[in-house]
């Protein structure tokens, strides 16, 4: 049976500046959906790109001293690498400056003006440079505010062509009318149909006053302008002028995906321009809402921009996606801030699915050498799980469909509780100890099962984490078939326990050390953006110390005996260590870097002549040393078989 094609997109990004959170947000967005379909048998095809044209990026090019695609093409290549960082699995990149896409703005162009859609005429408005948007007087905000960006507009002159916008007025009501799934959420198809009811004016969609742009074939003075030239690389993402067999497969588009700050471009403007081209219309527009920071649009100007790459260097890609997904309703406005989302890292992530796999995944080790056992009778809790289990899937599948992402992971994360209440009912602990093993094989079987649904059911969400479980229950296989079906685990099959998920946060500490890392990343783009170089790197001077100094400091060599977790404290360890002439007491906080079993035996340095101190409660005599950057660690230790106690000098 032939697969059905689908093809999205999102907005084409205008590379004036790095990346932020609100673009990402999109993006993510799009690669589930894509993921998501691709299990469904779907063969999906995945546009995005950059505007890379206008007066603006040319000014700011002027500005950092560049010619403007040797200022836009590191800032391109920025946000390819954070999408790769991100698992984004586009299919098409297209930048407007490729000649492909060129050619293409040059043939619409030139089809629409010899179709009458478009005429040469002159222009006089309101002009918002940052928008690249002319506005008529009853449009503007505030008096003379741009109604999109709140910005002042400056009063614009020059000769133009012309779109025949206002001839689409009827045609667009009419549209939005007889598919009522066209424009989404409603609050936004109702928007679009109040604007064009205040009555649409021609669209003016060249310039003259600045030549960075494709130029009118047969008018150079001109360049053609942003609503022809960025909408058209849906168009030039699968093939059209170039490979029509493959355009015909996608096109028309299943869903646009876009701000909802643009959707009068993609919602207006691109239908009526696809209708001057006899070319099918789009099947649905979505727009979403802003990622707010504290209550507050993000924007350079204000200075509240939050980048991605901090947030997944500390906590990895699959937090930031989970995260995004299921704290904000697409479609909504959504208030972003660090405590959130560490606080869910904490619950969803440690709490709930780390757990579950980490306690099942452990309970089949010890009690069945890490050999799946089989499944014997089932009792109606075992029925009741099996049935949520199978039944989750259609349920995220109808919610994805609605492109409700955040209430589709909130019915995965159902089950997810849902199973780790069954390990509290069943008490697999309690059962070996009453040697019910029989039963027990049924109830270690059943928490692996629901895992693999489970794994399967976030994959298009958090792949990487996916991948770690399948790991850990010896499970490769996936399908979406199998997502109904329970019992797929083969008896036998070797589990093994891996690292945490996810490792537990402490909060305020994470807080103060996120932000901070933040506010670097947008200083240092601050400056690389503006073109300010570096300054050389002043080596600051360290205190030095004297060989007298140093003679203070006592080390020895030390065997660990034990270890075992702080009981009040998730990073501390308590360790016992034998150094020759009596045995320790030492805590350190490298919990996060080794397990309690890791380090037992091994000879370590340890600082012997510290001043006790009480870590919640409990008394460290001591200090173990270790060598750390940012994202590892690792204790001190001997090449050969020192004695315990050996003094190191």
């Amino acid at each position: 049976m032939e697969k059905k094609n689908f093809y999205l997109t999102t907005p084409i990004y205008y590379p004036n500046s790095n990346l932020h959170l609100g673009h990402t947000y999109t993006t993510i967005v799009a690669d589930v959906l894509k993921k998501y379909k691709e299990t469904q048998g779907f063969n999906v095809f995945f546009t995005t790109g950059t505007d890379e044209h206008g007066q603006k990026l040319q000014d700011s090019a002027i500005k950092a001293g560049k010619k403007p695609l040797e200022y836009i093409d590191p800032i391109v290549e920025s946000a390819k690498e954070l999408w790769k960082t991100l698992d984004i699995d586009f299919d098409a990149f297209v930048r407007s400056t490729d000649k492909t896409h060129e050619k293409n703005v040059m043939e619409i162009f030139t089809k629409l003006y010899e179709k009458g859609e478009i005429y040469k005429g002159s222009y006089k408005g309101m002009y918002c440079v940052p928008c690249e948007a002319f506005w008529t007087e009853s449009q503007l905000v505030e008096g003379n505010k741009c109604p999109d960006c709140g910005r002042e507009v400056v009063p614009s002159e020059e000769e133009t062509y012309f779109f025949r916008l206002s001839k689409y007025q009827d045609r667009l009501l009419k549209l939005y009318e007889e598919n009522p799934d066209f424009i989404q959420p409603e609050s936004r198809k109702n928007e679009m149909i109040s604007f064009i009811k205040e009555g649409l004016t021609d669209l003016s969609v060249t310039r003259s006053s600045f030549d960075w742009g494709v130029k009118v074939p047969f008018d150079e003075k001109h360049v053609v302008y942003v609503w022809i030239d960025a909408l058209s690389c849906y168009l030039t993402g699968i093939g059209y002028g170039t490979d029509e067999e493959k355009f015909n497969k996608f096109w028309p588009c299943d869903v646009h995906l876009v701000g909802k700050e643009i959707m009068r471009f993609h919602a207006i403007i691109w239908p009526a321009i696809l209708m001057a081209l006899d070319l099918p219309l789009p099947k649905k527009i979505f727009g979403h809402g802003w990622i707010l920071f504290d209550e507050d649009k993000m924007s350079k100007s204000k200075g509240n921009i939050v980048y991605a790459e901090p947030i997944i260097e500390r906590y990895g890609m699959d937090a930031l996606r989970y995260f995004m997904l299921r704290e904000f309703t697409f479609g909504q406005d959504g208030n972003f801030t660090y405590s959130k989302m560490l606080n869910r890292i904490n619950s969803d992530l440690v709490n709930d699915l780390g757990n579950l796999v980490s306690r099942s995944v452990a309970m089949c080790e010890k009690y069945f050498e890490g050999l799946v056992p089989a499944q014997t009778e089932l009792t109606e809790l075992d029925n009741d799980l099996i049935e949520m289990a199978t039944s989750t899937r259609d349920r995220v599948s109808d919610l994805i469909d609605k492109l409700n992402f955040s209430m589709a992971l909130e019915e995965i994360w159902k089950f997810v509780r849902r199973t780790n209440k069954y390990i509290d009912e069943t008490t697999p602990w309690a059962l070996i100890k009453e040697q019910k093993v029989d039963r027990l094989k049924t109830v270690i079987y059943n928490l692996l099962e629901s895992i693999r649904i489970i794994s399967g059911l976030i994959k298009p969400f958090m792949s990487e984490t996916s991948s770690k479980i399948n790991e850990q229950i010896g499970y490769c296989e996936f399908s979406y078939e199998d997502l109904t079906k329970f019992g797929l685990i083969k008896e036998g099959t070797k589990v093994c326990k891996g690292k945490n998920l996810f490792d537990r946060l402490d909060v305020e500490k994470e807080l103060e050390i996120i932000v901070q890392k933040n506010a670097e990343l947008i200083e240092f783009r601050k400056k690389k953006n503006s073109g300010e170089k570096e300054k050389e790197e002043v080596v600051e001077e360290r205190e030095t110390i004297t060989i007298d100094d140093f003679a203070k400091v006592e080390l020895k060599v030390g065997k660990i005996l034990e270890c075992e977790p702080h009981p009040k404290a998730d990073r501390l360890l308590v360790f016992k260590i034998d150094l020759g002439n009596e045995v320790r007491t030492i805590v350190s906080g490298i919990r996060k870097f080794y397990s309690e079993t890791d380090l037992i035996g091994k000879k370590v340095i340890v600082v012997t002549n510290l001043k006790p101190v009480n870590l919640r409660g409990v008394e460290s005599n001591g200090m173990i040393l270790a060598a750390s950057d940012d994202k590892d660690l690792s204790v001190l230790t001997v090449l050969s078989d020192m004695k315990e106690g050996t003094k190191v000098s």
